[in-house]
């Protein structure tokens, strides 16, 4: 008969300790490289858009160049992860940020001179949509080797996905800047510089890569051997397959139709940026709530937090006013924060390091892939149901669909003390 000991609670933490993952040099090191070239890529969607439309371009214009960089990202994933495994993450994460600073160095070359057609531009974004999508699974994999510590990962974490946070906010606005002030070629010119500060930062890791032990295997072979590691693990798909149904449910007729009820009913672009401005600001807040914070159930402290994903579209679908949809912009905001970092971490603690990559481009294909559909269905399906009931069925779902999982002992149970998966 098993014998149940007392369980000691971990000791409360001093507020600088919060902070004491950046101790950890080559976590600084890589942090400080990956914020700079951060704020440089949320910069430069701003400064292609205006490409476009100064040059002439049309909405249908736009649209295939905004395409033209997501679905590579989606098409090269799986390819990313088995890369990442096999060579290891420093090396490819390395070689994405030297192929992106090169195609918008060149891409504000072109801008510069005149010479940038539609065309031109479709081509550059697709490549650097295709080292956005080598670098995903590597960054993945690469955190746990930064961070001696394991018990600082979870805030390594945190301030990873603060950087994100303060980026989706100072990016765009920066870039509003500098775009009217002295044109999109010089926004592009400074996300080239940010990417080769976040190559020289890699460059300089002391953290040698570990290639996978099955790296002499075929392709084939061990993108099948990923995927029947990341099948056996029913906490890892359970939650890709809930945040795949999310995007394309929730997010993406949040994205299409918020802006369509903001100018109809709250007050034009105007409202939307505030509603998105805050959301941004509550993932800052939701970060800085984590840091140091290390729950016993991660999975189904991150369950809870996305539940606030449907208030924004529960508020829209409600005709809320403003303050009412700010508001719940502000939870989800946190919510995203929290949930984030521990998806991240618990996938980081329980995956073995040699599987790391590969299931981690299984989990991102599978939580966007189906997202553009939802983009693409959004506003065709608003038109026929009316843009309230779109998003009233997305909110409703993400409650349901949070509580069926919540429901699964995979994921409510899971605990750090389990150890990582074998």
């Amino acid at each position: 008969m098993a014998v149940e000991t007392e369980r000691i609670p971990a000791p409360a933490r001093r507020p600088g300790d919060r902070l004491a993952v950046l101790g950890e040099r080559e976590f600084t090191r890589f942090f400080i490289g990956y914020t700079t070239s951060l704020l440089g890529s949320s910069m430069a969607p701003v400064a292609v858009a205006f490409s476009v439309l100064d040059g002439g371009g049309s909405g249908t214009d736009l649209g295939w160049v905004l395409a033209a960089r997501i679905l590579p990202v989606v098409l090269v994933l799986l390819a990313g992860g088995l890369i990442a495994d096999r060579l290891g993450s420093r090396r490819l994460m390395l070689g994405s940020d030297v192929l992106r600073g090169l195609v918008q160095a060149l891409f504000a070359v072109l801008l510069a001179t005149g010479h940038a057609p539609v065309g031109a531009m479709v081509a550059l974004v697709a490549v650097w949509g295709i080292g956005e999508g080598l670098f995903m699974p590597a960054f993945g994999a690469i955190v746990p080797d930064l961070v001696r510590r394991k018990e600082l990962l979870a805030d390594g974490n945190t301030l990873l996905g603060l950087s994100r946070s303060v980026s989706t906010v100072a990016g765009p606005a920066l870039a509003g800047l500098v775009t009217a002030v002295r044109g999109p070629a010089v926004v592009l010119l400074i996300d080239a510089l940010t990417y080769g500060v976040g190559a020289l930062a890699l460059a300089g890791l002391r953290s040698p890569d570990r290639p996978s032990p099955g790296g002499a295997g075929s392709v084939c072979g061990e993108l099948r051997a990923g995927w029947s590691e990341f099948t056996t693990r029913p906490w890892l798909w359970i939650t890709t397959a809930q945040m795949g149904l999310f995007n394309l449910l929730v997010w993406a007729p949040f994205l299409v139709l918020g802006p369509l009820i903001s100018q109809r009913e709250l007050g034009g672009a105007r409202a939307w940026g505030l509603v998105m401005g805050v959301y941004g600001a509550g993932a800052v807040l939701g970060g800085l709530l984590m840091l140091g914070r290390r729950p016993e159930r991660p999975l189904a402290v991150a369950g809870v937090a996305a539940l606030g994903w449907a208030l924004p579209s529960a508020a829209l679908a409600a005709g809320a006013p403003l303050a009412w949809v700010v508001a719940a912009a502000l939870v989800a905001g946190v919510g995203s924060a929290v949930c984030g970092t521990l998806y991240a971490t618990t996938m980081q603690h329980w995956v073995p390091p040699e599987l790391l990559g590969r299931l981690t481009s299984f989990g991102a294909l599978g939580a966007f892939a189906v997202g553009p559909l939802g983009l693409a269905a959004a506003g065709p399906l608003s038109d026929r149901f009316g843009a309230g009931e779109v998003l009233l069925v997305g909110a409703v779902w993400q409650v349901v669909a949070g509580a069926v999982v919540l429901g699964v002992p995979a994921v409510r149970n899971r605990r750090w003390e389990e150890g990582p998966d074998h």
